[in-house]
């Protein structure tokens, strides 16, 4: 019987992709990176970058981006949607950047463009279990230093496409929220989001008027201050009034 060679899928040298995961853990805006590990002039480097790769050649991007989330994170079954493509002739100027992925992938990189793919995620115990087996960690926003290629950048981006999308599909932004939430935890979520501190009498008059933004009759347990009402999002709700 012959033997069955087992061969490495092919990479495009020219196309990757690449993942930004942002978190919500209640107080604070969070990306997924994964740390890089290069040489540089007989030295050893250590830096972050996003969760991305080149794609195969018998493989489509959307196939690409979750193969890599997985490989290099571990995440499974997160909803990924394509935001932006990066293609600028400079992503690749620094040549630590291009030295590291020709090592990584062990063929000869010029000129790459990225799909960037874009996923909101609450932070949670069972997302974050096996984050530290493969050396991915949520950073804050205001915490992340420069990163690999032009990853600043893509991270820059998709903060703008998420307001931008949130103000036609407001559902997203409870995607980020888990299943029951405080008024407080949602003001904070969109502050982060857009930027700006909003009035808290103000918010509580826009709650009102989210008829999918549910109040529950339960309340917080053992916390030193007022406790807050909870609250939960409503899909049925939500589709009826936005249909």
């Amino acid at each position: 019987m012959q033997d069955i060679e087992q061969k490495t899928p092919l990479a495009n040298n020219h196309i990757s992709v690449d993942c930004v995961v942002i978190g919500f853990d209640g107080e604070q805006l969070k990306v997924l990176l994964i740390k890089r590990v290069g040489e540089e002039k007989g030295e050893i480097f250590h830096d972050m970058k996003l969760p991305g790769s080149l794609i195969y050649m018998d493989e489509d991007l959307d196939e690409a981006a979750k193969r890599v989330l997985n490989e290099l994170t571990g995440l499974k079954n997160v909803n990924l949607m394509q935001f932006k493509a990066f293609g600028s002739k400079n992503r690749t100027k620094d040549p630590k950047d291009i030295h590291w992925l020709e090592r990584a992938m062990q063929s000869r990189v010029e000129r790459i463009v990225t799909i960037a793919y874009l996923s909101l995620v609450k932070i949670d115990r069972a997302l974050s279990r096996n984050l530290d087996d493969f050396e991915a960690y949520w950073v804050a926003l205001q915490d992340i230093k420069a990163l690999a290629f032009d990853h600043n950048l893509i991270i820059k981006e998709a903060l703008v496409y998420i307001r931008q999308y949130v103000e036609i599909n407001p559902s997203a932004l409870f995607d980020l929220l888990p299943r029951k939430f405080t008024a407080s935890q949602l003001r904070t979520l969109y502050e982060l989001i857009y930027s700006k501190p909003i009035d808290v009498r103000n918010f509580h008059k826009k709650i009102a008027m989210m008829e999918y933004v549910v109040p529950m009759e339960e309340k917080q347990q053992g916390v030193a201050h007022r406790a807050a009402r909870y609250y939960r999002f409503d899909k049925k709700i939500y589709n009826k009034v936005r249909r």
